[in-house]
């Protein structure tokens, strides 16, 4: 891919400004990851909506940049060399964003292996977890007669969340300053209590320090914004 123009999702998704950072998106809670990581830093994007609700993420011309069939997913016409770099799988992205701009990861190696081992504890364990128990709980596996997986998801994300209190006592941030982590952990708790409105089911307003970092969070300018990108479309 010598130009933003060459990749086959462009017709499908055609940019607007070519120049700038393209995101394919939906607003969950690994989608606006991006969105808001993309706020927080300035850098200029341009957002494109990829509907999950009608299956967009199943189109030829979104395999084309993620064959695994998930938001979010990205192309930066100016990569790394000045080449474009498409890019999916929201840790990575985020870690790119980071990267590029110098923002959101410590520079200090201790502190950054710190915020990155936060980073995957929300991808392998936290949004896995968080989105099964909303499957079981909310979604089409609330009608199975067989209880076993609702209550196995329940008490996996109950341990978590207590993990992450636990690691949260003394500290406004999981990794000492903000940083990609928390970008990557608040939106599924966020999500416990909005989309899937089963927060009391791991007790999340019971705990020490979680309610007051998902305030914080929330009370970002830059979380406002980057929540709400892509509009959803509406119901």
């Amino acid at each position: 891919m010598q130009r933003l123009s060459d990749h086959p999702i462009t017709r499908r998704w055609p940019a607007i400004r070519p120049e700038v950072l393209q995101l394919y998106s939906f607003p969950t809670p690994n989608g606006v990851k991006i969105s808001v990581a993309l706020e927080e830093t300035g850098l200029p994007y341009e957002a494109h909506l990829v509907s999950i609700r009608t299956d967009d993420q199943l189109t030829p011309e979104f395999l084309a940049l993620n064959p695994n069939n998930k938001i979010p997913a990205i192309i930066d016409p100016d990569g790394p060399g000045g080449a474009p770099l498409a890019l999916f799988e929201s840790g990575a992205i985020l870690i790119y964003l980071a990267e590029k701009t110098g923002q959101l990861l410590p520079e200090d190696p201790a502190a950054r292996y710190q915020a990155l081992q936060w980073l995957m504890f929300q991808m392998g364990g936290l949004g896995p977890m968080f989105g099964q128990m909303g499957f079981f709980t909310k979604f089409a596996g609330k009608d199975w007669e067989d209880k076993r997986p609702t209550e196995r998801y329940v008490a996996e994300s109950r341990r978590l969340v207590g993990v992450l209190d636990a690691a949260l006592a003394g500290k406004d941030w999981i990794a000492g300053s903000y940083s990609i982590a928390d970008i990557a952990i608040a939106p599924w708790l966020n999500a416990l209590v909005t989309s899937y409105q089963n927060a009391d089911l791991v007790g999340l307003f019971e705990l020490d320090n979680v309610p007051a970092y998902l305030e914080r969070f929330l009370a970002r300018p830059a979380v406002q914004r980057g929540l709400k990108i892509p509009p959803r479309p509406p119901e």
